[in-house]
């Protein structure tokens, strides 16, 4: 098997991405963030970094649960609003979805979860305009790679200080900045259904992933190459598969040209352009 090193410098980490955070608020003018508090792992770590940046009383949490939702997912969001005592909301979804899921009577539960990831988004931009803050995303790298998420869903945001971060290095920064122990060692879950878990859904974990990942786009293996380090073929066809049938959730919707200057293509500007 290859040298696989996943190791973060945990306190360069913490002054990056909560530095990215506040350069990214204040340079459109704004000082507040908002984010969705699931009880999980990704959005407690985004909340940690959100209020270093910008402070305790500028992060706004909002919990959205579900009828069916797990208790603990409830309660492990408390103990990091209690931990950091920043200003939260809960906001139950169940109202607001129902009707869309009672006018199929097969509706999967794929459909459902992918319509409460929506319906959440739409609460936090609300919430983004009353608090006067943005969005902060809490998609991890492993996700984004593998299209594990719901376009316009919990992939949305205006902007992710944790996407570039491994689920491995997640953990890794979460317990240096002393998210509470019982959201870092629960199974990773979309808490989408009863007993639903990631690594279930995916099939294999995300440690096995992470290693598989690093090699593929950190060091540019190719798969056979992959292979050759010791990982099992299917495993990699399957990994390589995602990654590249999923290419679209990582893409802006591509504009048809008809013109010289495409938005997209030529007309290529920072977001802060003007400013």
């Amino acid at each position: 098997m290859a040298d696989i090193n996943l190791t973060l410098n945990t306190d360069l980490a913490r002054d990056i991405l909560s530095g990215f955070i506040k350069s990214e608020i204040t340079r459109v003018g704004l000082s507040r963030a908002v984010i969705g508090l699931s009880g999980g792992l990704d959005s407690a770590l985004s909340c940690a970094l959100a209020v270093a940046a910008l402070g305790r009383e500028n992060v706004l949490a909002v919990r959205m649960p579900y009828k069916a939702s797990s208790k603990d997912s409830l309660d492990h969001a408390q103990l990091l609003i209690d931990q950091l005592d920043i200003p939260n909301k809960t906001i139950e979804i169940t109202d607001m979805v129902e009707p869309l899921f009672q006018l199929d009577p097969d509706i999967s539960n794929m459909r459902k979860g992918n319509i409460m990831a929506r319906e959440r988004m739409i609460v936090l931009y609300d919430q983004s305009e009353v608090f006067k803050g943005l969005v902060v995303g809490t998609s991890n790298k492993t996700e984004i790679l593998l299209g594990y998420s719901t376009l316009y869903g919990d992939s949305a945001s205006a902007m992710n200080p944790i996407g570039d971060l491994y689920k491995t290095q997640v953990r890794q920064l979460s317990r240096a900045m002393n998210i509470p122990a019982p959201i870092i060692d629960k199974p990773p879950s979309a808490d989408l259904w009863a007993d639903q878990t990631d690594e279930k859904e995916l099939g294999f974990t995300y440690e096995e992933a992470d290693k598989l990942l690093y090699l593929l786009v950190d060091q540019r293996y190719s798969p056979q190459e992959a292979v050759e380090a010791g990982f099992n073929k299917k495993f990699v066809d399957t990994v390589t598969t995602r990654i590249r049938r999923n290419q679209f959730k990582r893409m802006q919707p591509p504009i048809a040209k008809v013109s010289n200057r495409t938005i997209g293509y030529d007309f290529l500007y920072l977001r802060d352009w003007g400013t």
